[in-house]
């Protein structure tokens, strides 16, 4: 009797090491609508991870689906690097009324190249062409991209040994409450810029996420982003928030500095900006700081068209009004409801976030990829995040139903209770 020979593994034979999440979720997934993404074996799997945050309106919501599909049928320009076009002028101006002038907000947007390390790079360039400084001031446990620039102010030191050369012309303060509360964040930062013995240049800039999801989930409070702001308003230093993960509603508004009240004079935007998962980035400047020559800073894809439908779907459909603000707000509440019980049930659990980003934090980080490992074979997408992989990170759409929202942090709650009991 001839027997069928086993399917050669593909993705072990011919792709990269380099590859990670298909370590942790090793089934092949073939479709996905909301917040479902399914296996080519027809298993579903409900997402809390929704791309690393890229997918907020969760996977091929139908408005923007319509809006790409129409736009492909009409032949619409598909690759325009920096030439107008009409469906960038759809998005700028959907962008300026929508997003911008209700805020109150008045930048120029640069279109770098396609993902956010690209638009790091691009905020740190132009912030040393402005002040005519090097040095950038950074903070622990911060993520800003792979790219060398952008790892120089990363602090994960697996990602910051990768580069091969050392990172130069950057400096880690501590993140709010680095230290547990037990001396003041800011008396550190303030005195070395202030002491002309201290050994610290006088930066360009300081670059700062208002949440670190990379590093742990983080959370930075309004008054010491405020008090951030300050001190460098006071010192001529610029002021870059990089809002890659955590922009386009993660947090509640649209801007996850909003809370906070501060204005970046720089804003660095990708991942769910494109709407459909689609590649797409922006640097938001202070107008008065766009000082690029032509063509000082480019980059091939920096005209992906569909994106800029898609992106302008998005806002026209969920950014005309505060609804969709007010939905994401009540679902990060049943978050936290659920996350506080279980770190009030059990020592060692703890929680910390804001609006739909969410972390259940692990004194041994051993059980946190015991939980999302628990929770992928019950049909959920969990991943960690942390110095230590010790939190569970939840970013699920934020289009998700309370339905499914409160399925998932049932599988959670129950992979919890098996792994502390």
């Amino acid at each position: 009797m001839n027997q069928i020979a086993p399917t050669p593994d593909v993705f072990e034979n011919h792709e990269s090491q380099v590859r990670s999440y298909s370590r942790q979720w090793p089934a092949v997934f073939d479709t996905a609508q909301g917040s479902w993404i399914t296996d080519e074996n027809g298993k579903r799997y409900l997402d809390f991870f929704a791309g690393a945050g890229a997918l907020n309106y969760g996977h091929n919501h139908p408005v923007l689906k319509t809006a790409l599909v129409e736009y492909i049928l009409r032949d619409g320009i598909t690759h325009g690097l920096d030439m107008s076009t009409v469906a960038k002028r759809d998005f700028l101006t959907a962008f300026t009324d929508k997003i911008l002038a209700p805020r109150g907000l008045d930048y120029k947007v640069q279109f770098p190249g396609p993902t956010g390390t690209n638009t790091v790079e691009a905020a740190l360039k132009l912030a040393r062409k402005v002040t005519g400084r090097s040095s950038v001031i950074n903070f622990t446990n911060a993520f800003h991209g792979m790219t060398l620039g952008a790892l120089s102010v990363t602090g994960n030191s697996m990602k910051r040994a990768g580069a091969g050369i050392p990172l130069v012309h950057a400096t880690p303060m501590p993140f709010d409450n680095y230290f547990g509360g037990a001396t003041d964040d800011f008396q550190w930062m303030e005195r070395v810029l202030d002491d002309s013995g201290s050994g610290i240049n006088r930066p360009a800039a300081v670059i700062v996420e208002t949440i670190q999801g990379e590093g742990g989930v983080n959370v930075a409070r309004a008054e010491w982003l405020q008090a951030l702001a300050e001190l460098l308003k006071r010192r001529d230093i610029l002021l870059i928030v990089d809002d890659v993960q955590m922009g386009v509603g993660r947090t509640g508004q649209f801007f996850s500095f909003e809370e906070a009240g501060i204005v970046p004079d720089i804003v660095t935007l990708s991942k769910s900006i494109g709407g459909y998962g689609m590649p797409m980035a922006l640097t938001l400047i202070r107008p008065d700081l766009d000082v690029w020559g032509p063509g000082e800073h480019n980059g091939t894809f920096r005209g992906n068209n569909p994106a800029f439908v898609t992106s302008t779907a998005a806002i026209e459909h969920f950014w005309s009004d505060d609804t969709f603000e007010k939905e994401i707000l009540a679902k990060g509440e049943r978050i936290r409801t659920a996350f506080t019980d279980l770190a009030d049930r059990y020592e060692g659990v703890s929680t910390r976030g804001r609006g739909m980003v969410h972390g259940l934090v692990f004194a041994d980080g051993d059980l946190a990829g015991k939980v999302t490992s628990m929770a992928y074979d019950q049909g959920l997408l969990a991943e960690t995040s942390g110095p230590s992989d010790e939190v569970v990170k939840l970013l699920p759409p934020l289009t998700i139903s309370e339905e499914d929202l409160d399925h998932g942090l049932s599988i959670l709650r129950q992979a919890t209770e098996t792994v502390c009991s």
